[in-house]
């Protein structure tokens, strides 16, 4: 009745006003509303009349037009100088009453996105994505791609019956930093939400109505395409869960290399793992390698001794690039010093800082062969020497000392001495190609002896490749790879998104700390 419509009009323009005058509202924030005012607050307004008059014989609706001015004017004295009086909370209201309009538009966009024309309307779908033929969503994919060009050579690529082709430009939205009503105003956010039909938003989303049973995220297999990739995971984990849990969503695996040998045809390999492996076997076939103790190895037994040596070559490497001298990492795991009962008994230490020098200046050429080493418990090994006035010091702290690869180094410590007590010869036929001294060594020269021969080409982006190549590797339903994506543990999920995808960088710097020595930068 009139007295409820005087105490929402003295709100409105006394908050109005206020946030005005105060300067509370920034340029781009959404017009505020009654309703903005009002959300979430309950108000007992009594009010005593002598000659009410209501609108019916229940009286549900007081029409006394006398009440509206007095409650109106009451309501603004006095909320207006609470308001003067108490500016700390007054900043506090006019904040959620924004929050409140923001929450409005945001729903208001989402409704919009599923009143538009039929969702299964071709006419009504965004103007870059390429729809397939089938409008059956058990049957029908759809590939969002990475960029203009690589959306161009998978358009060519497609099979238009039921492989749709939706084209995102650079990196997205990251949706865990952004309130809802800014992912709605990303374009290629909103795009991605009309092309699948579903809309969004907790009242607006509607998994039946979506339009394909396979959404396949395909991006470029380079740092680059994995950030993006994460972005998008980002989004479907947060506004779209219930794709991923009806196994719908999917990340292609597109190749990062091309090799061609001779005359026989192309292979496409997804990564550097796949072109290790592949390289290794084609080394495999004439290579024979006599160890440090003098056994002749070969076939699978050579091929036992690569694999092994490539682990341990990981972890070299990981300890290598944060102490500057792979050679050093290197003959120290073979001389077994990663043991940790070194900090407990520091003489033992010393004994193996004398023993990795010994071993870097056996192996040095003869101008070098000044390496000298000590131990600290505090510090670590110090390896230094001086060539030609010039002086190399070499530090492995005690942190990297106690990291999960240097723990990895020295359980291998007894394979090492054995296989590499001397010098390891690589032959092909009768053919000395190279002696090497070490694991990370050893394995680099045959990945090199398996190289000879083959063109490796190496994919910047799927724009690269041509259409033909691009149905091979990645959409052919016949030989392609799909990973299925699926949550195992949705509150570590939560955790892990909240964490690295977050705007609260202290949690994020916490957790690189605290795991940077446990990442296996090359698994």
């Amino acid at each position: 009745g009139t007295h409820l419509a005087g105490f929402r009009a003295a709100l409105t323009r006394v908050l109005s006003k206020y946030a005005e005058e105060k300067g509370l509202l920034k340029k781009n924030d959404i017009k505020l509303t009654g309703e903005d005012m009002r959300e979430g607050l309950t108000c007992v307004l009594s009010v005593k009349v002598p000659d009410p008059k209501f609108s019916t014989q229940t009286k549900d609706k007081l029409v006394s037009s006398e009440v509206r001015p007095v409650v109106e004017g009451a309501i603004a004295e006095y909320l207006g100088t609470w308001l003067e009086e108490h500016p700390t909370e007054g900043k506090h209201i006019v904040g959620k009453i924004v929050e409140a309009a923001t929450a409005r538009e945001a729903a208001r966009r989402a409704r919009d996105l599923t009143r538009r024309k039929g969702i299964m309307d071709v006419s009504n779908l965004p103007g870059k994505l390429a729809d397939c033929q089938s409008k059956d969503p058990s049957i029908s994919e759809i590939f969002i791609v990475e960029g203009d060009s690589a959306g161009g050579s998978a358009k060519q690529a497609r099979d238009r019956h039921n492989q749709a082709i939706l084209p995102l430009r650079g990196k997205i939205l990251n949706v865990e930093r952004a309130r809802f009503d800014k992912m709605l105003n990303s374009q290629e956010l909103g795009t991605l939400i009309t092309a699948l039909g579903t809309s969004i938003g907790p009242d607006e989303f509607n998994i039946d109505k979506i339009r394909y049973h396979k959404v396949i995220i395909m991006t470029d297999a380079d740092v680059d395409g994995s950030h993006i990739r994460t972005l998008l995971l980002t989004f479907f984990f947060r506004y779209m869960p219930e794709v991923i849990e009806r196994g719908y969503l999917y990340i292609a695996q597109p190749p990062l290399f091309k090799i061609k040998r001779g005359n026989a045809g192309e292979v496409y390999l997804k990564d550097e793992r796949e072109l290790e492996n592949y390289l290794i076997e084609a080394a495999l076939s004439d290579l024979v390698i006599i160890d440090g103790a003098g056994n002749t190895r070969n076939g699978n037994d050579l091929r036992d001794l690569l694999l092994k040596s490539r682990q341990i070559r990981n972890s070299i490497n990981t300890l290598a690039q944060r102490s500057g001298n792979r050679r050093v990492v290197e003959q120290g795991a073979i001389a077994g010093a990663f043991d940790e009962s070194i900090f407990a008994e520091p003489s033992k230490g010393e004994t193996y800082a004398s023993i990795i020098a010994e071993r870097l200046n056996k192996i040095a050429p003869k101008n070098a062969k000044t390496w000298a080493g000590r131990f600290t418990p505090v510090g670590g090994y110090v390896l230094e020497r001086e060539v030609r006035g010039v002086r190399e010091i070499v530090h492995l702290s005690a942190d990297r000392l106690r990291s999960p690869d240097a723990v990895r180094l020295h359980k291998a410590s007894p394979w090492l001495q054995e296989t590499f007590s001397g010098p390891v010869e690589i032959r092909q036929g009768d053919k000395s190609l190279a002696k090497v001294n070490g694991p990370a060594a050893f394995y680099d020269r045959v990945i090199e002896a398996g190289r000879k021969g083959a063109s490796v080409s190496r994919y910047k982006g799927l724009g690269e490749m041509n259409p033909e190549q691009l149905w091979e590797t990645t959409l052919d339903p016949n030989v392609r790879t799909l990973l299925q994506v699926r949550v195992a543990d949705a509150i570590k999920a939560d955790e892990i998104f909240s964490t690295l995808m977050g705007d609260v960088v202290e949690p994020r710097r916490e957790f690189i700390q605290d795991n940077a020595l446990k990442a296996q930068l090359d698994a």
